[in-house]
């Protein structure tokens, strides 16, 4: 069976991202197992429970959760709502909310530590 080059071309990025997403959790399992347990009894078994689980968990959020968020924010919510900028304000600006004038508390104990004339 031959594959057609626009097959080929579509399952590349998914292979590439599955390689990424196992290289990345054997460093982790690597480094958990090392970590805790040492390179003793039990080190491969260890490993492969640990790389699995890294692997399961990475490759659910990577490759469904956040593919779906965005997907579902561009469909449920419209196009305009996920390519919005946020609203930036003029730096010299302050807001209403901020007050300059520092807490009763903090001017008691400044003339607390100051020496009496």
């Amino acid at each position: 069976m031959t594959r057609s080059a626009s097959s080929s071309l579509a399952f590349a990025p998914l292979v590439r991202r599955m390689l990424i997403l196992a290289s990345s959790s054997l460093l982790l399992a690597l480094l958990l197992i090392g970590y805790l347990f040492g390179f003793g009894d039990q080190f491969f078994g260890r490993l492969f429970g640990a790389f699995f689980v890294f692997f399961w968990l990475l490759a659910v959020t990577f490759l469904g959760a956040v593919p779906f968020v965005t997907w579902a924010a561009a469909n449920w919510f419209g196009a305009a709502w996920t390519e919005s900028s946020p609203v930036r304000r003029k730096p010299g600006a302050p807001s209403a909310g901020v007050s300059r004038k520092p807490p009763r508390a903090a001017v008691k104990r400044l003339k607390s530590t100051q020496p009496r004339p």
